[in-house]
Parts: C-alpha cells; sequence; structure tokens
C-alpha cells in the first residue's frame, strides 16, 4: 500500500468530463471546451516532468479555454519560490484556443499568504507565457464574462471589488482558489458557475468516509460539483499535483467542461 500512495496514485490522473450550462452563452461558444487545471503545485514534491507530460496530453483535447485555479508553486523549506522549475513547465504550457486564463492560490503568495512580491513575480511569468492573470478582475471571452477572484488568504483579497464584475444579462463564470468564498456574503445575486481548488480533495479518503484533513472551514467542500442552495454550482478541482506526496482514494485531476447555453 505504501508503494501505491506513494508512487503510483498521484501520478494516476483522473480526467472529468461535465457539461456546463450557462445562462445566456453566446452561440459561438456552445459546445466549446473549457478545461480547468488547478493546484500543480511545482516545487519539491511534485516533479515538474510529470506536470510536463499531462499539460501535453491537455493541449492533444485542443481546448478553447484553458483555466488555472491557483497554485502555481508551493512553498518550500527555505520559502524560496522554485520560479525556474515552473517556467520549464510553462514552456509547454496547456494553452486555450481563445483565451488562457489563470487566478492565484495561496502558495502562490508564500508562507501565511503574506508574500505579494513573490504573487507580483509569478504574474510577471504567467503572463510572459501568455495567460490572462485575474486578480479581482474580469476577461471577456466572446462573450462569457470570466471573473477572478484573488487568493482569500492573500493580501489582494477584494472580492466585492471583483463581484462588481458580474453582469446578470451576460454570461458568466467566476473563478476561485478556496472554495470557502462560496459562503462569504458577497455574491450580488449570481447563480451561475464558480470553479476552485485548493482541497486536493484531501488527499487521502478511506472507502465511504469523508476525507480526514481538508483546508477548508466547510467540511462539505471536499471535492467535486457541489449544488449550493442559493442555485450557484461550485466545482472543487482535486488537483494535479499535491502539497505531500500521498494520494489515496483521491485521484489527481484534469476536468474538461463542455460549455451548453442554459434554458
Amino acid at each position: 500500500m505504501g508503494i501505491y500512495v506513494w508512487r503510483i496514485e498521484p501520478r494516476w490522473v483522473e480526467y472529468n468530463y461535465l457539461d456546463m450550462p450557462i445562462k445566456n452563452l453566446p452561440d459561438s461558444l456552445q459546445n466549446k471546451t473549457l478545461i480547468q487545471l488547478s493546484d500543480i503545485h511545482i516545487g519539491e514534491t511534485v516533479n515538474e516532468d510529470f506536470i510536463i507530460k499531462k499539460i501535453k496530453e491537455v493541449n492533444k483535447l485542443n481546448p478553447d479555454i484553458v483555466v488555472y485555479t491557483g497554485d502555481f508553486i508551493s512553498v518550500v523549506r527555505k520559502n524560496e519560490a522554485p520560479f525556474d522549475q515552473l517556467e520549464e513547465v510553462l514552456k509547454h504550457g496547456a494553452k486555450g484556443k481563445l483565451a488562457t486564463i489563470a487566478i492565484l492560490g495561496n502558495h502562490d503568495y508564500g508562507i501565511l499568504g503574506r508574500n505579494g512580491a513573490r504573487a507580483d513575480s509569478l504574474v510577471t511569468i504567467l503572463e510572459h507565457y501568455g495567460m490572462n492573470v485575474l486578480r479581482n478582475d474580469s476577461l471577456n471571452v466572446h462573450g462569457l464574462n470570466i471573473i477572478g477572484i484573488d487568493d482569500y488568504w492573500g493580501r489582494n483579497f477584494r472580492p466585492k471589488k471583483a463581484i462588481t464584475k458580474y453582469h446578470q444579462d451576460a454570461a458568466n463564470l467566476i473563478l476561485v482558489h478556496n472554495p470557502d468564498v462560496c459562503d462569504l456574503d458577497i455574491w450580488r445575486g449570481y447563480v451561475g458557475w464558480i470553479l476552485s481548488g485548493h482541497t486536493h480533495g484531501g488527499q487521502f479518503r478511506l472507502p465511504f468516509r469523508k476525507p480526514p484533513i481538508i483546508p477548508v472551514e466547510n467540511k462539505n467542500y471536499d471535492s467535486g460539483l457541489k449544488h449550493l442552495a442559493d442555485g450557484r454550482t461550485l466545482y472543487i478541482n482535486k488537483g494535479l499535483g499535491h502539497s505531500i506526496r500521498v494520494r489515496f482514494n483521491v485521484r489527481p485531476e484534469i476536468a474538461v467542461f463542455t460549455l451548453k447555453r442554459k434554458g
């Protein structure tokens, strides 16, 4: 079992295919593909060659839109950002034909989310490799208004600013790293999709049990699809990388969505 949880499952990637019905979706985006990658965690515990291999697989799917929902790098013992390793990955980066979009996660801000300079340096690198990094901002992708909220634990968390970019009569999609943001009183009647990561699905789950440890306040936010009471739809990606190299019953994930017009 030790070999399985350490060497096999952390590399046994699961592709999850879902329809994403969006109100007011333009006809031009009907049946387009959006791929979500999350928590690649480049650093001491994740082999960049493994991530590069999976990114190349994503590119073969020829996605229309690619979104990254945070934690590109990991906090390391010396708190040194592994930017050189990340750049080797980004040279092969998964890109969408229409747009490639990213938000930041807590690890991208360093220990305790306090290193704003690290986050700014990371943004510069991501933009150099063609990503649109949304920090409480939005991007219109052929009529789809994609809003990115900066990390919940980071210094630049401005959800009320971000949600002003929501337009009720448009097609909208919101990206957050930490799903706990869904429980804040900031949503202004939004009833669409929210894509998140952060939890890694807990990384370890005994059969028929919830994962014993997940880094969120709302313990229902472990992984997968969550239909929230007010009509929002939350999807929590289990991540492609890991913080500790152990996974059991929680395979790493690449989520592939097909955009559909709702109603």
